[in-house]
């Protein structure tokens, strides 16, 4: 089964456009509270429980994930393969962009099959993206993920990553309310001295 499961270079001519799958069902969400008093700002982030597990998939919004989207000018993209009566079927991936301007690698893009999940592949994939911030001397890997995502951002930081940032108006201007705030995350790599 291990060589079924092997990751192989996602090609930008035969990848392009094609939809990751990107859904997942939340049972607790970060709350993000801001106050700002005399002293400045205090933000907060508690984990609750939502009253009912919430839903999110690709259909709900105007902007599905897909490989190489034309603003990611020089991403690529590695993943897992199935293929089946002469067709390929993608079962995990990963996609990275490097900011140049901030020598930094973006990971714009992960998903591992709810069928492999916590089987070590989401690892894997990841450790395609940092041997490539290693070989390219980025100085770190920054992701974003979402506040709702609890699982993702557990397994963010078994993978070394770590809360660099939020963005409360990504998707709209009720992410607050909505429990889906931006949550940006950063891996940093040795700098040459």
């Amino acid at each position: 089964m291990e060589g079924d499961l092997d990751i192989i270079a996602l090609p930008k001519e035969e990848w392009a456009g094609t939809v990751i799958p990107m859904k997942y069902t939340a049972e607790e969400y970060y709350d993000i509270r801001i106050e700002r008093d005399g002293s400045g700002f205090h933000v907060s982030m508690p984990k609750q429980r939502f009253d009912v597990p919430v839903s999110h998939y690709p259909e709900e919004y105007d902007f599905p994930d897909k490989l190489y989207q034309p603003h990611w000018e020089k991403a690529c993209a590695w993943g897992i393969v199935k293929e089946q009566d002469g067709k390929k079927q993608m079962l995990a991936c990963i996609e990275t962009c490097p900011e140049e301007w901030s020598n930094r690698l973006m990971v714009t893009e992960l998903w591992v099959h709810e069928n492999l999940r916590r089987q070590g592949i989401g690892h894997r994939l990841m450790a395609v993206a940092k041997e490539q911030a290693v070989r390219e001397r980025r100085r770190a890997m920054i992701l974003e993920t979402q506040s709702c995502n609890t699982a993702a951002i557990r397994f963010y930081e078994k993978e070394g990553f770590e809360l660099i940032g939020f963005d409360t108006c990504c998707y709209s201007n009720r992410d607050r309310e909505r429990k889906e705030v931006r949550i940006n995350m950063g891996y940093f790599l040795k700098e040459e001295d």
